[in-house]
């Protein structure tokens, strides 16, 4: 787990990364693909959304790279802002980190986490990705879109993010950020040092050798000064 700010946000990072892509395919090819095959009379999704011109993002199409970096943009900024500090202090309320088993405790984070992105990132596509005009808007279809997405969206975050993404990214965040110790150095009498231990040792000797050498040159001046 993250353990400092710098990789909390990379932690974040990852996982957005992966998130948004997920995301965005299930939305336009799940969700809305059969609906773009059939406006356009295309056999494909990716034809029906060229078709279209792209995505309409405020009654405006946008290709897809361009929805990929605005969901990644909105995203990663609610994980950083509230989704990762809230779900761990909501989760911290009802457990303690140190008295409950990890999986679980991280379990809790992931169900918090969904609860607190998918609302919100579900009202943010209700505002864009509906070509709403101002003579024809109306709160309740707005109201009533925003829930139908969270219905859609909300068993697979669930699903996806518990099962698939965030053991993916805790995967590539400990072999990242995880530091392995150093290999153990064979001793004479059977034991094992680390390099550390080794290089003081070597230090040390040194050390007694130089004393040793020192020892001896006063020894001789003495004995010259006598004679």
């Amino acid at each position: 787990m993250p353990k400092n700010l710098f990789q909390r946000m990379i932690f974040a990072f990852i996982t957005v990364v992966i998130t948004v892509h997920c995301y965005v395919f299930y939305s336009l090819y799940v969700i809305n693909g059969s609906t773009f095959m059939q406006l356009t009379g295309e056999t494909t999704v990716i034809g029906a959304i060229n078709a279209m011109g792209g995505v309409s993002v405020f009654g405006t199409p946008v290709p897809i790279w361009a929805v990929i970096l605005i969901e990644f943009a909105l995203a990663y900024t609610l994980e950083c802002v509230m989704g990762s500090p809230c779900s761990f202090k909501l989760v911290s309320r009802v457990f303690k980190p140190g008295s409950i088993n990890p999986v679980l405790f991280e379990t809790a984070i992931i169900t918090a986490t969904v609860g607190l992105m998918c609302p919100a990132m579900s009202l943010l596509a209700a505002i864009m990705y509906y070509p709403y005009s101002v003579s024809t808007f109306s709160i309740w279809t707005l109201l009533a879109n925003w829930l139908k997405l969270i219905c859609f969206n909300l068993p697979f975050a669930f699903f996806s993010q518990l099962l698939f993404i965030q053991p993916f990214v805790r995967t590539v965040f400990k072999a990242i950020f995880c530091r392995r110790p150093d290999k153990a150095a064979a001793t004479p009498d059977g034991g094992a040092t680390t390099s550390d231990e080794t290089t003081a040792r070597d230090d040390a000797s040194a050390e007694r050798e130089a004393a040793a050498t020192d020892e001896c040159a006063v020894i001789s001046d003495e004995t010259i000064a006598k004679r």
